[in-house]
């Protein structure tokens, strides 16, 4: 979801999972499962920590998945979202190291090198069409669907109301305008409070720029080729460096992680954030006392717009041997129970349609399903996007330490050229 989703809110340590609870190893190059049709390996990110975490999700889907379907065996491995990218790099080496399946953000490099099977192969017509369709849209490239949407996040605002009121502010923000002008009343308050948190560290910068530029009217796509270096993206991003300048915002904003972030509101040290769906159980987990609400994100004119992830399965074809087994699997994750229990779980947008009417009354549901339809996303289905985000992870950072915002803007165009 990551923008991936994502982007993941926790798992700062790389984990190991165990295959169907059992030894607990990930599948390496010595590995002969790949030689056995029914045996599928499944490497996956961590989106969040604890008996009801990622860890705990997935052994409990493979467990039971495993009661009805003896013959297939999984293998699971779980990293953190800032080794996994490496952990993949490395796997697909060889074809023996390569997982079946893989949880990740971009499909379209592996798309593109021809290594996945289009998701009418590895799914059955039923589970396909309860995708919803800009969700599909996003997972296809050249007229083919090449991956599957695992769950949506979007970006609100979230707030302190004690903040607000103490600050004399009595509606939140709809313009930067706006976002600024209250930021300095919060930090005007002392005591080490920061009026917006602005996260710019290498962990998701691009979640956090996207939603600058899409705010100015800004896109990183044309519909075919990544426009990067524009205009608009150059309002937003000059609109960051402006807010971090101004003084509001915490402390070394262009090395600060997004979870570092999230944690400081949630313990009362920063006013403003963009928050994500999980933000609202980790408050509840780590403080339920917090007074806050949520609105939609500031942009420059106050139109709403917001930046919506989906984070994405996909499966390698390798030799065509384990299309049944990969087909098997998914469709039992994506039926239903499976599937709605394994969202709420994660705390995150269901992409099915039975998914969000199960979910109609859950808390995230409530709050975030409203603002997908002025989401936009990041083009997933470009294979130069990968590269692009890359760069802005590394480069976005700087432009709070001096760096120009179209110096660092002409960098991404270049990763993406």
């Amino acid at each position: 979801m990551k923008s991936h989703l994502h982007r993941a809110l926790a798992g700062a340590a790389m984990l190991t999972a165990a295959v169907l609870a059992a030894s607990s190893c990930g599948f390496g190059s010595d590995d002969k499962s790949d030689n056995d049709p029914n045996s599928i390996k499944l490497l996956v990110p961590s989106y969040s920590d604890g008996d009801h975490g990622t860890k705990a999700q997935w052994d409990g889907i493979i467990a039971a998945f495993h009661e009805k379907n003896p013959d297939v065996k999984v293998s699971l491995q779980i990293e953190s979202w800032t080794a996994i990218n490496d952990v993949v790099r490395t796997k697909l080496q060889s074809q023996s190291t390569t997982p079946d399946i893989l949880n990740i953000d971009a499909y379209s490099t592996f798309a593109g090198d021809n290594q996945l099977y289009p998701a009418k192969d590895i799914v059955s017509d039923a589970t396909l069409a309860d995708i919803q369709p800009s969700f599909a849209k996003n997972a296809t490239m050249d007229g083919t669907q090449w991956a599957l949407p695992l769950f949506a996040s979007t970006r609100t605002l979230y707030y302190n109301t004690d903040l607000f009121q103490k600050a004399g502010i009595t509606t939140p923000p709809a313009t930067w305008s706006d976002l600024t002008e209250a930021a300095k009343k919060i930090e005007a308050l002392g005591g080490g409070v920061a009026g917006y948190g602005l996260p710019l560290g290498s962990e998701e910068a691009q979640a956090e720029t996207s939603v600058w530029t899409f705010g100015a009217g800004g896109t990183w796509t044309d519909g075919t080729n990544l426009t990067i270096d524009t205009p608009a993206n150059l309002e937003g991003v000059k609109a960051m460096k402006e807010i971090a300048a101004a003084g509001v915002t915490q402390p070394n904003p262009g090395a600060t992680n997004r979870l570092d972030v999230i944690n400081s509101f949630i313990q009362g040290k920063i006013g403003m954030i963009e928050g994500l769906p999980p933000t609202i159980s980790q408050i509840a987990d780590k403080n339920p006392s917090l007074k806050y609400a949520t609105a939609p994100t500031p942009t420059k004119t106050g139109a709403p717009v917001t930046l919506g992830v989906a984070d994405h399965l996909m499966a390698f074809k390798k030799d065509g041997s384990k299309q049944a087994a990969i087909k098997k699997f998914l469709d039992y994750f994506y039926s239903a129970a499976v599937y709605v229990n394994f969202v709420k779980n994660e705390h995150f947008i269901p992409v099915t349609t039975s998914g969000l009417a199960a979910t109609a009354d859950d808390p995230v549901t409530k709050t975030f399903a409203a603002t997908l339809p002025v989401a936009q996303f990041y083009p997933s289905n470009n294979p130069k996007w990968a590269a692009a985000q890359g760069v802005i992870k590394q480069q976005m950072g700087t432009i709070t330490q001096g760096s120009d915002p179209a110096d660092v803007l002409k960098k991404v165009q270049q990763a993406a050229s």
